[in-house]
């Protein structure tokens, strides 16, 4: 077969491709969920307890915040059992309504502001002062699709 041959049928094969996408995505067989966001936290030696307070008080107190404005459905806190080397100790999940676009995200964040009495600047201090309870080991963005 000559090359031009092949070319031509490779575009061919795309063409049809694309087409067969494009009417399956009319009949998909799912539908965009929710939005999840998964923090891979490492506790530094002795901080667990004091981590756990942070948690328990100021991470709750935004996610709160969140699901009274509609944006986040529901929060979490998993413990790794038997973490292996490099993996964390604990995993913060945070499943959000959907994405938003920049407006509603500067709205939110002046509410948000607001409501923890801090300004952005504030906010990233207090971040670096937690940096003695935990490290941010990754992190994770996962979009649910819900089988139809």
């Amino acid at each position: 077969m000559s090359l031009t041959r092949i070319a031509i049928a490779s575009l061919f094969a795309s063409a049809t491709l694309m087409l067969g996408s494009a009417a399956s995505a009319q009949s998909s067989s799912y539908t965009p969920g929710t939005v999840w966001t998964f923090s891979h936290i490492k506790v530094e030696p002795g901080q667990f307890e004091n981590y756990m307070d942070f948690l328990a008080k100021t991470w709750k107190k935004s996610n709160e915040f969140g699901m009274k404005e509609g944006t986040v459905v529901s929060y979490h806190v998993f413990s790794v059992n038997n973490p292996r080397e490099g993996e964390p100790d604990l995993i913060l999940a945070i499943e959000a309504k959907d994405y938003m676009n920049n407006a509603d995200q500067q709205a939110l964040q002046k509410k948000f502001e607001a409501f923890m009495a801090m300004d952005q600047r504030k906010m990233d201090q207090a971040g670096g002062e937690r940096k003695v309870m935990r490290k941010l080991a990754g992190s994770m963005e996962l979009q649910e699709l819900k089988l139809k």
